[in-house]
């Protein structure tokens, strides 16, 4: 089963947290025991597995990745967003998830967050739920 999220980014770069969205999709699926996939079709945007408690996490991970890789940068791209697909490439476009007894398995501060580095965007972000046999 898959499912697919639209998602729409305000800034150049900033991370949404998606974590309620996909929990309602594998409630919804009815799969006690299985794994989620969370995928994020495009280049220059990522997916990651974070703490949700504070915002100023994911406010300092988007501030070293700027650090990383600045926006104004001597980069050969040319489309002019060379930067974002570094930091693309450096978060990841999937993680994977165990579902256990109807729920995902992360931690007690943990969230899925969608970064955006190339916006402001609509996106797209598609959730794979597979039932253990």
């Amino acid at each position: 089963m898959i499912q697919k999220l639209d998602i729409k980014t305000r800034e150049q770069a900033e991370f949404q947290e998606i974590t309620l969205k996909v929990r309602e999709i594998v409630r919804d699926s009815g799969v006690e025991n299985g794994v989620c996939v969370v995928y994020i079709p495009h280049t220059t945007a990522g997916i990651m597995i974070n703490e949700h408690a504070d915002p100023d996490v994911v406010n300092d991970i988007l501030n070293r990745l700027e650090e990383m890789a600045p926006r104004r940068g001597e980069y050969r791209h040319s489309e002019g967003n060379a930067a974002a697909h570094i930091k693309a490439a450096l978060i990841g476009s999937s993680v994977t998830l165990p579902i256990t007894y109807g729920e995902l398995a992360l931690g007690t501060w943990q969230g899925i967050f969608f970064g955006e580095f190339d916006g402001p965007r609509n996106r797209q972000v598609l959730v794979r739920i597979s039932a253990d046999k």
